[in-house]
């Protein structure tokens, strides 16, 4: 798989609905596996929509290599994937085929082609049982890895992971974290819970939408939950 493409932000502020969310973001992303951590509300989804290009920023700019990623979707598809929190927000077919096909015909592969790599994709991962499966019949473990393989199945460089483990069991986490581990792409997860991201090289802090610290996961995510653990202790929550 080609080296992932450099995402940079330079200055990039997002505004929505005339609130100011993110605050003249600089970074420079090419670690294999980057997490980025912050409390409800801290502009965490909204960052990895601006790095899908599902948003443009207000004021700044955002790339991925030469893209910007909010003006050449199509290009995009095959550098970038995203899993979301909730597979019910992502999964927009009825049956897992249909499913897993819309990636690749967005690509514009014909369509005995996307076929076959449907079918050979499935067998692969022993699930040639799920082809003409509705996927409303999957558990929501299911349709999390349903949603993985649609991703898969287009080869981007890089991930992004919001959430990946929210609503689902211990074993099903277990499964989905070597899943994940194992892959070759550059893994961006998004996540209010320290665990998900310490085995990251880098992680990035967010507070209401401004970096408060990067780097190393270890101290970065002791400090972290140093301030959650305060924050915890105090009654009131009048800084949200």
């Amino acid at each position: 798989m080609p080296q992932a493409d450099t995402i940079t932000l330079t200055e990039a502020s997002v505004t929505l609905a005339g609130r100011p969310v993110l605050h003249s973001l600089s970074l420079t992303l090419t670690e294999a596996r980057i997490g980025i951590v912050g409390r409800n509300g801290s502009g965490k989804t909204t960052l990895m929509r601006l790095l899908a290009g599902l948003i443009a920023p207000t004021s700044g700019t955002v790339r991925l290599g030469d893209i910007d990623p909010a003006k050449d979707r199509k290009a995009m598809l095959s550098r970038l994937g995203i899993l979301f929190q909730n597979p019910d927000h992502q999964i927009l077919f009825p049956t897992v085929a249909e499913e897993l096909s819309f990636g690749l015909r967005q690509m514009g592969l014909p369509a005995p082609e996307v076929a076959a790599r449907v079918r050979a994709t499935l067998a692969a991962e022993g699930r040639e049982h799920w082809h003409d499966a509705p996927c409303h019949h999957l558990s929501q473990g299911q349709r999390q890895y349903l949603c993985l393989l649609a991703v898969l199945m287009m080869e981007p460089q890089t991930i992004l992971l919001d959430e990946p483990f929210a609503g689902l069991d211990l074993p099903t986490q277990a499964r989905l974290a070597r899943r994940l581990a194992a892959l070759p792409q550059r893994l961006i997860t998004i996540s209010h819970d320290p665990e998900a991201v310490a085995a990251c090289d880098r992680v990035i802090w967010l507070e209401a939408g401004r970096i408060r610290q990067d780097g190393p996961a270890d101290t970065l995510l002791a400090a972290f939950r140093t301030a959650m653990t305060d924050l915890g202790a105090q009654d009131a929550d009048a800084d949200l």
